[in-house]
């Protein structure tokens, strides 16, 4: 009988803890439907299954921290799946972990309310949403939404919160553990994730560093030219010729694009690129992949961009979102730095940093003059490649950069 598992959505994740179930037993389900809402060091992230076939059990009841791979329920296939759907009783004795839903939880916090009782469906709200109403206990079934199609806010819930208040404490319960100033709770748990990852990226990747100065005369031009032609909501902005250049450039080196485990580079043949997205109120960086970048035209690379950037800062990733990247991509531009030096994200064996567009004095054609020009970074892992490869991969994406009309 197949089986739903635990995923692993992060180099150093060793455990999750199920918010939600997002679907209940005889429910039919197809590959790449989001089934449960899950809570990570990083927040809570919508998980796909991988699989489709009808639900037969959900072993695992919210609020239940279980570790990477446990068995979180098993599914029938559809051919098999019986025409009823409701089924009031557990299965027998095969089930140690309780069968779906039980009243009692061993989990010492307020769950949230037992699988089956939604009967019109799941409820619309965001995994910020739903961490917090786990927080403070309010029930968000019979909330109303404000948020788009009725969806549940984070201010929904604060604000339900804040209805019932005698019932809570006057003040937040003290943090066990020392809080960085102008942090939540929450952000702390990230940057102690964001920690542990670096952490082991430092102890055990071999790092070596390349940079070069790239000309971006040109690519600019042609970008003016080509957004004169636009709405201003059609533009496209130079990101995505950076992330462009850089998975065409990976086609003609293959080795910056991969995984390095159990001892050896397992090159990957898709090329999914993790995009460096800062998360609000100083929480830290994230990087959900963007998927096959290479084959998409820029208009498709900004419209994922800015969606991408938009559920990334709202907590409404999905699970393929964080565990898929082939490559990291990062820019801090934006910040006025010139030059970035990231540290790899494990097991990924490189990271591209862009910094940002300067006006340099440069010769060309003997001839003396200023062009806007930007640093490009590589941090390689020096188990599955080399300067000399390295040094190969910088030039192929300063190559296309130079021919932006070949990216559109």
């Amino acid at each position: 009988m197949p089986e739903f598992r635990m995923p692993s959505l992060g180099a150093d994740m060793e455990a999750g803890t199920l918010v939600e179930w997002l679907v209940k037993p005889g429910q039919n389900v197809k590959r790449g439907d989001v089934v449960a809402v899950v809570e990570t060091d990083k927040g809570a992230v919508d998980v796909e299954i991988w699989e489709s076939g009808s639900i037969d059990t959900l072993l695992v009841p919210p609020g239940t921290k279980v570790p990477v791979g446990t068995t979180l329920a098993t599914l029938r296939a559809l051919a098999a799946a019986p025409p009823s759907v409701a089924v009031p009783t557990p299965p027998p004795a095969p089930a140690p972990l309780a069968p779906p839903l039980p009243a009692a939880a061993p989990s010492a916090v307020a769950a949230a309310p037992p699988v089956p009782a939604p009967s019109a469906g799941p409820v619309r709200a965001s995994p910020a949403a739903r961490k917090r109403a786990h927080e403070l206990a309010v029930d968000i079934t019979g909330l109303a939404g404000t948020g788009l199609h009725g969806a549940i806010t984070f201010a929904d819930v604060e604000a339900a919160a804040t209805a019932r208040a005698p019932s809570l404490p006057a003040s937040p319960p003290t943090p066990s553990v020392a809080q960085a100033p102008g942090l939540a709770g929450g952000a702390v748990d990230i940057r102690r994730a964001i920690g542990a990852a670096m952490a082991r990226s430092k102890r055990e990747i071999p790092h070596y560093y390349l940079a070069s100065e790239v000309d971006l005369g040109g690519a600019l031009e042609w970008l003016t030219e080509e957004n004169r032609k636009r709405s201003v909501t059609g533009r496209i902005l130079p990101t995505a010729l950076f992330l462009k250049a850089t998975a065409l450039a990976v086609q003609e080196v293959p080795s910056m694009n991969g995984f390095w485990i159990d001892g050896a580079f397992r090159p990957s043949g898709a090329i999914h690129l993790g995009v460096g997205i800062s998360l609000r109120g100083n929480a830290g960086l994230i990087a959900p992949a963007l998927r096959d970048v290479a084959g998409k035209p820029l208009d498709a690379l900004m419209r994922e961009l800015g969606d991408l950037i938009v559920r990334a800062r709202s907590g409404h990733l999905r699970s393929s979102e964080l565990s898929d990247a082939t490559l990291t991509v990062t820019s801090l531009g934006e910040q006025g730095v010139e030059t970035v030096f990231g540290v790899i994200y494990p097991p990924q064996v490189a990271l591209v940093g862009f910094g940002a567009v300067t006006e340099r004095p440069r010769a060309i054609g003997g001839l003396l003059g200023v062009r806007p020009v930007m640093n490009v970074t590589l941090s390689g892992d020096h188990r599955a490649s080399d300067g000399i490869t390295g040094a190969r991969f910088l030039a192929a994406i300063a190559r296309r950069l130079g021919t932006p009309e070949d990216l559109k």
